[in-house]
C-alpha cells in the first residue's frame, strides 16, 4: 500500500468534517459488528491457524469484548458527543462556559499478537466513535490474524475512514514516519519506547499500552482454594501470553505449600499433559518465543510442569519454587506459562522489593484483610488489577485500562476511550450587551480591590 498516499486521503477525508457527524460513526460501527459476526467462522479458523485457539477461548478473550465495546459505544455515542454546559465563574460574568468534545483526526493503531483481534479493533473502535479516521498495523507474528482482519476491513469500508496496512517492522518504521494526530501503541516497553521517540518527532500525543512483570500477593487468610482456581486461570489462558497475567506470585511462608499443592491439583484437572494441543490451551505464537521461554525455565527449580513438546511448540503449565527476586525468571516479563512463587514473611520488606522494580500493569491481591488489602493499594503503583480475582477486571467496561510508568501511558476502554481520542475544546461564551471595566485601564485601587474580591 502507499502509505503516504492513504494517509492524506485520511486527512482529506477528516478535513472535510464527515466523520465528525454522529450517525456516521454509528453507523460505521454497528457495520463493523455485522461484519464481524457475518464472519466468525473465518476468525476463529485463522486464530486457530496461528495459536490453536478454541472457538470458546476466541469468543470468551477476543470476541466477546469486542462487541462489548461496539454496543457499549452504539449505546453511549450520542451522550459521549454532547457539547457539555458548565459553570462561569463570577469574574467572567455575564457568560455561559461550555465544552465541546472534537476528535484528534488521524489515528495510527499498532497492535500486538497475543490478543490481535481485540487489540486491533477496540483501540479503533474508541478511535471511530470519537470521530477519527484510523490506520491499523497489526502484528505479522500472528500472520493468518492479521490476513483476515485486513480482508474484512479493507474490502468492507472506505480507506479514507478506516483501513489495515500489514508488514512487518520496515512497514511499521514506514508508518512512524508520518505526521499523525494520535499514535496508539500496544506492545513491549523497549517497542514502546521506539514508538514514543518516533512520536516526539512531531509532537503527536501517544497512549502506550506497555506491560511488565505483574505481581500476585497471596497472603495467609485467603480462600486457598479459589485463590489457587483463579489465579491457575488467569495465569494459563493463552498459555500465559497475556500483558495482564500475574507475572509472578508473592506467597505468605507459613501456606507455601498449601498454595503449591492447590496450584499443581488446578493444573492437573484442567492441564492435563497431552501430546497434542488441546481445546483448552494453546500453542507459544511462534519457535523464537518458544525458545525463548524454555531457556527461562531453571529446571532445578521446577514444582511441577515444564514439560515442551517441541513440534506444538507447547510448554506445560509449569509451576517454580524456591525463586528469589535476583532469579533470572524475575528480570523481564515472562509472558508464557511459567509462574515463579516466591515467599515472604515481613509484608512491608517484599513491598519495598516491589516498589524497586518498574511499575506494573497489573497487581493482584488475595486476601480477606481490608486492611492489608488497604495498604497494599495504597504504597504500590500500577496500573490497574483486582482482589481476590485476576485478569477479569479488563472486562469491566467502567474501569478505565492502561498502565502507568513503565507499563504504559493513558488508558482506554468504553469512555475512558472515547475521551482517549478526543480533544475537550473549552469555551467561554459572553455576551455584547453588558461590559464592566474593571480589566480596563486605568488601573485603580479600587479596581483591585474588586479584583482580590471577586477572584479570591
Amino acid at each position: 500500500m502507499d502509505i503516504p498516499k492513504i494517509v492524506n486521503q485520511q486527512k482529506s477525508f477528516f478535513n472535510a468534517n464527515s466523520t465528525k457527524e454522529v450517525t456516521l460513526r454509528i453507523e460505521t460501527l454497528k457495520k463493523l459488528k455485522l461484519i464481524l459476526k457475518e464472519n466468525e467462522g473465518k476468525l476463529y479458523t485463522a486464530i486457530y491457524t496461528d495459536f490453536k485457539k478454541s472457538e470458546f477461548e476466541t469468543y470468551l478473550t477476543e470476541l466477546s469484548l469486542i462487541y462489548n465495546e461496539l454496543n457499549d459505544a452504539i449505546r453511549n455515542l450520542k451522550k459521549w458527543s454532547k457539547q457539555k454546559r458548565v459553570s462561569t465563574n463570577l469574574a467572567n460574568f455575564p457568560a455561559k462556559s461550555y465544552i465541546i468534545p472534537e476528535p484528534l483526526g488521524t489515528i495510527l493503531v499498532i497492535s500486538a499478537w497475543n490478543y490481535p483481534y481485540q487489540l486491533s479493533l477496540i483501540a479503533a473502535i474508541s478511535a471511530i466513535a470519537a470521530g477519527n479516521t484510523v490506520v491499523i498495523k497489526p502484528s505479522e507474528i500472528s500472520n493468518n490474524t492479521s490476513k483476515i482482519l485486513a480482508e474484512l476491513i479493507n474490502s468492507n469500508f472506505d480507506k479514507k475512514h478506516l483501513c489495515i496496512i500489514e508488514g512487518g517492522v520496515e512497514t511499521t518504521t514506514e508508518l512512524l514516519q508520518e505526521k499523525w494526530d494520535k499514535i496508539f501503541f500496544t506492545g513491549s516497553t523497549p517497542v514502546g519506547k521506539i514508538v514514543y521517540k518516533a512520536a516526539a518527532e512531531n509532537l503527536t500525543p501517544v497512549t502506550l499500552e506497555l506491560g511488565g512483570k505483574s505481581p500476585t500477593f497471596v497472603l495467609a487468610d485467603c480462600n486457598i482454594k479459589i485463590t489457587a482456581k483463579r489465579i491457575v486461570w488467569a495465569k494459563f489462558l493463552n498459555a500465559g501470553q497475556t500483558c495482564i497475567a500475574p507475572d509472578y506470585l508473592l506467597v505468605e511462608k507459613k501456606i507455601e505449600t498449601k498454595v503449591l499443592e492447590a496450584l499443581k491439583k488446578e493444573i492437573q484437572e484442567f492441564y492435563p499433559l497431552r501430546e497434542n494441543i488441546n481445546e483448552n490451551y494453546v500453542q507459544i505464537v511462534n519457535e523464537r518465543n518458544f525458545n525463548r521461554l524454555k531457556q527461562l525455565i531453571p529446571t532445578d527449580k521446577i514444582y511441577y510442569g515444564g514439560e515442551k513438546i517441541i513440534e506444538n511448540r507447547s510448554i506445560a503449565p509449569t509451576l517454580l519454587q524456591n525463586i528469589s527476586f535476583e532469579d533470572n525468571i524475575m528480570q523481564d516479563e515472562i509472558f508464557g506459562p511459567i509462574l515463579p512463587v516466591i515467599t515472604f514473611e515481613n509484608l512491608d520488606e517484599v513491598i519495598a522489593k516491589v516498589k524497586k522494580r518498574e511499575k506494573p500493569l497489573a497487581l493482584y491481591i488475595y486476601s480477606k484483610s481490608k486492611k492489608t488489602i488497604q495498604k497494599i493499594l495504597h504504597e504500590i503503583s500500577f496500573g490497574g488489577g483486582a482482589i481476590n480475582e485476576s485478569l477479569v477486571h479488563l472486562s469491566n467496561p467502567n474501569l478505565p485500562f492502561g498502565g502507568v510508568g513503565a507499563s504504559g501511558i493513558g488508558n482506554y476502554h468504553s469512555k475512558a476511550g472515547f475521551d482517549t481520542f478526543t480533544h475537550y475544546k473549552s469555551i467561554l461564551h459572553k455576551t455584547s450587551w453588558f461590559e464592566p471595566n474593571i480589566k480596563y485601564t486605568p488601573f485603580t485601587k479600587l479596581k483591585k480591590k474588586i479584583l482580590k474580591f471577586l477572584l479570591e
